[in-house]
């Protein structure tokens, strides 16, 4: 077997591998949208579709992470080749939690479903965009190796954080003025969690293409504005 023929197929594992990563992202951007849906439009049939659709993530991931260590036992990359696959053996598990947050979004929604509706539902439409805009942006940035996009990703985790912030005050003094709400409001404020952490989950592989490309961490220490 000639070196070109090895260093053409070492691509098209790669590229495997990146064609894998996106279709996983896709399907847990589809089920923060379908979980929100499910809230929004009190769908609890929607909301049991998206608890079926984890087994396609799971499957994903273990798909995804069979792919990898094939690559890191037969072709043993070197420099930012190594760095791409070990990371994205990182950057699978974060897409598998994401799923699992809009599984659990989707347990809260059916819980909803069944009460009136406490407020509507304004702040957590806005989270849930919001985090799969944050999705969407931080695998395009690791497929293309892109740090500026990547840093832009960790700078929008802060607008999230602050719409967390505002409704769980929001909830608190609903609680506080009426005891009877508390199951919904916590149940809400759960949700507003949940979406929370999404888009820390692609906060963190965005700070993963940082390191793959520059080889610097910068986990922890979240740049604010670009070098």
């Amino acid at each position: 077997m000639n070196k070109e023929h090895v260093s053409s197929q070492f691509d098209s594992n790669l590229a495997s591998i990146r064609l894998k990563l996106l279709e996983m992202g896709g399907k847990v951007e589809l089920m923060i949208s379908k979980s929100m849906k499910s809230i929004v439009e009190r769908d609890s049939e929607l909301a049991e579709q998206i608890v079926a659709m984890d087994a396609e993530v799971n499957r994903l991931e273990v798909e995804i992470d069979e792919k990898c260590l094939h690559l890191l036992a037969l072709r043993q990359p070197a420099a930012r080749d190594l760095r791409f696959v070990t990371l994205a053996l990182k950057t699978v598990v974060d897409l598998e939690r994401i799923g699992d947050e809009c599984v659990n979004i989707a347990r809260r929604a059916m819980e909803l479903n069944r009460e009136p509706q406490l407020k509507p539902y304004i702040d957590l439409p806005r989270m849930a965009e919001a985090a799969a805009n944050a999705v969407q942006a931080a695998l395009d940035a690791f497929v293309r190796q892109d740090v500026q996009a990547a840093l832009a990703v960790c700078r929008a985790d802060t607008p999230i954080d602050e719409l967390h912030g505002q409704l769980q005050r929001e909830l608190i003094t609903f609680m506080m003025e009426d005891p009877t709400v508390i199951q919904r409001a916590l149940s809400i404020t759960c949700i507003s969690k949940f979406l929370e952490r999404i888009a820390d989950h692609a906060t963190n592989i965005a700070e993963m293409v940082v390191f793959m490309v520059d080889g610097v961490n910068v986990r922890h220490a979240r740049p604010t504005s670009q070098p």
